[in-house]
């Protein structure tokens, strides 16, 4: 859900700007990272004794990582946390923000909890994006910001990070985050792995469509994977439920394929039966059902359009006027383009409907004054 940031009531001042970023932990998903908010114009430095860097960007050691820093974010593998944040504490100064960049969220939190309690702002982050995906120009970005009660301040400002660098910000708090990624992250690494595994050929040229999707997971885990794989499920507190639910479910499918479709019972078809998603979700059933009253009531308004289309063409010829006229097709985008705007809704998009229905409304009227 679209990030909502805790206050008091009232406008909320804007959060002061995170100008100089360090990372104690400068691996592939660090660099990436301060790749992009260099790009912003945000000073970045680093410190990973097991990594290279270079230039003005490195930092010697962990005094002179934080000195000055505003945010000093934690990329480090998540077991790793917690002792990453003992060796950065004392260094600490007050008022920086710690944050952390895992894809799990419990582990981490609880660690900055515990290590740097409320007198050192911290903030619990998952960027979900990784090198491949910046490499590959995926957009949008976004980020998953976990709230913070005990420092509200430091959220806001933190998300206004993300934003600079042009992400989405969700909020979610980390018991939420980490089911929400036992069931997708995790499984998709998961099956991946299985399939790899397996030595299914994710490469074949003749591999139908419906498989693609796949492929490129299985190509996505392929550059990510290493220690993330494990920890995508050592750590998530939920992952191994949903592993146990993924395997019991293809168990039965399995079992049920292996039963002659003569003899196949009830309870066989309903395991081979693939629902729409419709039928996964009454609420999502609800909203499409209620979509597709929108829909016909839209036809209908359409309908009655042409009607009046028509009826203008009709006046039209009676004077002589030709069926196209520029000067009110223009008035009349601007009105609906403004509508658009004051209804929250996409003033380009709305243009390119009205654009269809104009070339519906003058070919009606052509072909009547073709008669």
């Amino acid at each position: 859900m679209p990030h909502s940031l805790p206050h008091s009531g009232g406008p909320l001042a804007p959060p002061a700007r995170i100008g100089k970023v360090a990372f104690l932990g400068y691996g592939r998903f660090g660099a990436a990272l301060g790749s992009l908010l260099r790009d912003a114009g945000i000073a970045v430095r680093a410190f990973d004794p097991s990594a290279e860097i270079r230039g003005a960007v490195r930092a010697a050691s962990l005094p002179e990582l934080v000195d000055g820093a505003d945010l000093v974010i934690v990329a480090v593998p998540v077991p790793a946390v917690r002792e990453a944040l003992l060796s950065l504490r004392p260094h600490l100064a007050q008022g920086q923000i710690v944050a952390d960049v895992g894809s799990v969220k419990t582990v981490p939190a609880s660690a900055m909890a515990e290590v740097l309690g409320e007198g050192r702002p911290w903030v619990a982050t998952h960027p979900l994006f990784g090198p491949a995906s910046l490499a590959r120009g995926e957009r949008p970005l976004r980020a998953v910001v976990c709230p913070n009660p005990a420092h509200p301040d430091a959220v806001r400002r933190v998300v206004a990070l993300f934003e600079r660098i042009g992400c989405q910000v969700l909020e979610q708090a980390p018991e939420e985050h980490d089911r929400v990624m036992a069931f997708t992250h995790a499984l998709a690494f998961f099956i991946a792995k299985g399939m790899m595994d397996a030595g299914v050929p994710a490469g074949a040229p003749y591999a139908p469509p419906s498989f693609q999707g796949i492929a490129h997971t299985i190509e996505t885990v392929r550059v990510d994977a290493g220690h993330l794989f494990a920890a995508l499920h050592r750590e998530n507190p939920f992952a191994g439920e949903a592993r146990r639910r993924l395997i019991d479910a293809l168990v039965a499918v399995d079992r049920s394929l292996d039963v002659p479709a003569k003899d196949a019972a009830p309870e066989d078809l309903a395991a081979l039966a693939i629902p729409d998603l419709g039928a996964l979700s009454p609420e999502l059933r609800e909203t499409r059902e209620l979509i597709d009253d929108l829909d016909l009531e839209l036809v209908g308004l359409l309908a009655r359009r042409a009607e009046l289309v028509q009826r203008a063409g009709r006046a039209k010829a009676t004077i002589g006027a030709a069926v196209r006229d520029p000067v009110r097709e223009a008035r009349l985008m601007e009105s609906r383009r403004r509508c658009a705007v004051e209804l929250g809704l996409d003033p380009d998009g709305v243009a390119e409907v009205f654009e269809v229905i104009l070339r519906h409304s003058r070919s009606l009227q052509e072909r009547r004054s073709a008669v």
